[in-house]
């Protein structure tokens, strides 16, 4: 899939300049689909070009003129039809992964490092989902919202990178409780004190 649908659903939210657009992927839309500013802008370029978002222009004072977009009903249409086809497979690169794969024969403590860092940017990212779900509940709770809301798939994709994120630190926990397990047999195993000298020396785990 291209930015085009992310964009195009991103301005269900209704009218919205590049800098909202890029403050709404930043909130709601980045832990399913991930754009830089400059990503945006040009892609909204070439949706005006195409007739599937319309445009028109802020003067300002003192500031460069806005351009604010909506959703044409070309757009609406093309979106619709998107829903209707098979989404491809999710293709997943980690890059820790690949280190976690390699911890064997890697420096413990590093590798221990890097997922301590991925638990602390989960529980960050989790705080942030946390301040958009009171956002998007205002006054409701969440049965009220989801029979009675205006709009929910913002609220079921804030509940998909939640759950994301609560998993990657029950991962991060169990890892971590087993690389420290398997540290301290091996420490024990060659009467080397601490808990990782003994990988840091032999370059093993096992």
């Amino acid at each position: 899939m291209s930015l085009k649908y992310a964009v195009l659903s991103a301005l269900l939210e209704g009218e919205a300049s590049g800098y909202d657009l890029a403050k709404i992927f930043d909130v709601s839309v980045s832990n399913f689909w991930a754009a830089t500013p400059q990503q945006l802008y040009r892609e909204l370029d070439r949706l005006t070009a195409d007739g599937l978002i319309d445009a028109r222009v802020v003067p300002q004072e003192r500031r460069p003129n806005k351009r604010m977009f909506t959703l044409s009903a070309a757009g609406r249409a093309d979106l619709a039809a998107f829903t209707r086809r098979q989404p491809k497979p999710l293709a997943l690169r980690d890059e820790l992964m690949v280190k976690v794969q390699a911890v064997d024969v890697g420096e413990l403590d590093a590798v221990r490092a890097h997922i301590e860092e991925r638990m602390d940017w989960a529980r960050g990212k989790l705080a942030r989902y946390e301040r958009v779900r009171r956002h998007l509940l205002g006054e409701l709770d969440e049965d009220e919202f989801l029979a009675e809301g205006e709009r929910v798939g913002p609220y079921l994709t804030l509940l998909r990178g939640i759950s994301f994120e609560e998993e990657n630190l029950r991962w991060g926990r169990r890892v971590l409780a087993i690389l420290e397990r398997r540290a301290a047999r091996a420490a024990q195993d060659s009467g080397a004190p601490g808990d990782s000298g003994a990988l840091r020396e032999s370059g093993s785990l096992s």
